[in-house]
């Protein structure tokens, strides 16, 4: 096993993360099936178990919590989140807090992260009517939460502003990032922000769901042309096991299969070459489908309704390649009137653009396909009442 170092601590490259864990055919989790993965994890180097409060409708903490506690405290590190990026009329932190360490049955979390800072979120976050940060900065002092950190997946601004809000405060961020994301969610400019601030990245999504685990008969014949031994999947943990900050590469495995494939690509390294790099981000490319945009912004200076349009088709082109309540989550975040839905299609913007798109046309598919897919705050209530009926 690949192992980094963070302040005192040795951490395995590969963390094992318990959002997609096995399912049984009425939807719960698999725990015998899990039990042996943990098994497998522990047994090969892995020491870094990631859950959260949403999970599994609230069960995956009490599933890893049992499936941990039969080894030794000090054989594993612990993560999980606290839910502020959940729609909510109000905040506790401390009663979701107690909640957790009751869940997963321990004195304290090794890792605490801040769950999903992005364009709604912050706000949350910041409010000083919640006290949030101040919470667990808090209970780190007091030492229930040794290291504190933050998810995100909101825009490069969203970063900057939270850092700019927690100063020193956050020790780590986790981040969705891979060979996809590397561009489309502008991975490499987030990448580059928090390594300029000294902190450290855990990455989740580094196959995007799945999605980078199977390429097309013409994309997976060139890989297997460099390298006839290396898995499909392996690509994309190669790709970020050649960044220097990246600390913890987390995988959320449904099978043991997955963890015997994942824990052999992290046995040793194997860095892409700069043309194998160059070879995968032009795959990248070719998969996209994305909206020829150059952010130029001559649109905007001409939208009557002060649209930010080059956002707008970033994250359509987002959509079209894989649709993602993420998405879904920055653009609900938006004013009323600066959606898609906002677009009276006078057409000004188009007459401006050097690309030729069909500016009003690609706003209008953006709506309809928004108004098509599950809405945020419609997932935040269904969890909370499971989350409820879990609690009763």
């Amino acid at each position: 096993m690949i192992y980094k170092p963070f302040q005192d601590k040795k951490i395995s490259l590969l963390g094992f993360g318990a959002m997609r864990l096995p399912q049984k055919a009425d939807g719960t989790i698999d725990e015998e099936q899990t039990g042996a993965m943990v098994e497998y994890a522990l047994a090969h180097g892995v020491n870094y178990f990631d859950t959260a409060y949403p999970y599994h409708g609230g069960e995956s903490e009490r599933v890893m919590g049992r499936l941990l506690k039969k080894y030794p405290r000090e054989s594993f590190f612990l993560a999980t989140k606290y839910p502020g990026h959940q729609i909510a009329e109000s905040y506790d932190p401390a009663s979701v807090f107690e909640e957790q360490l009751e869940k997963c049955g321990v004195d304290y979390f090794d890792f605490y992260l801040l769950h999903n800072i992005y364009e709604n979120s912050i706000q949350t976050y910041m409010d000083p009517r919640w006290g949030i940060l101040e919470y667990f900065k808090e209970q780190k002092r007091l030492g229930r939460i040794r290291h504190l950190g933050f998810s995100c997946h909101g825009r490069t601004d969203i970063l900057k502003e939270f850092l700019e809000f927690c100063k020193d405060s956050m020790e780590f961020c986790q981040l969705q990032l891979n060979y996809m994301d590397w561009t489309l969610q502008d991975g490499k400019e987030k990448y580059e922000l928090l390594t300029e601030h000294g902190i450290p990245v855990w990455v989740m999504e580094p196959v995007r769901g799945g999605r980078l685990a199977r390429l097309s008969e013409k994309d997976e014949k060139l890989l297997k042309a460099k390298r006839p031994d290396e898995s499909i999947p392996a690509w994309s943990f190669r790709f970020l096991q050649g960044l220097p900050n990246v600390s913890v590469i987390l995988s959320g495995m449904s099978d043991l299969a997955q963890m015997e494939d994942n824990t052999a690509t992290f046995s040793e390294e194997k860095p892409l070459s700069k043309q194998e790099t160059e070879l995968l981000l032009d795959i990248a490319e070719g998969m996209k489908n994305s909206i020829p945009c150059t952010a130029c912004r001559y649109c905007c200076d001409s939208c009557p309704k002060g649209l930010d349009i080059p956002r707008l088709l970033s994250d359509y082109s987002e959509l079209r390649f894989s649709p993602s309540i993420n998405v879904t989550m920055r653009l609900e975040g938006l004013a009323e009137g600066k959606q898609p839905s906002a677009c009276i299609s006078c057409g000004k913007c188009a007459k401006m653009c050097p690309q030729g798109i069909d500016i009003p046309l690609m706003l209008k598919e953006l709506s309809d396909t928004l108004a098509k897919l599950p809405k945020w705050a419609d997932l935040c209530r269904e969890r909370e009442a499971a989350a409820r009926k879990g609690r009763a």
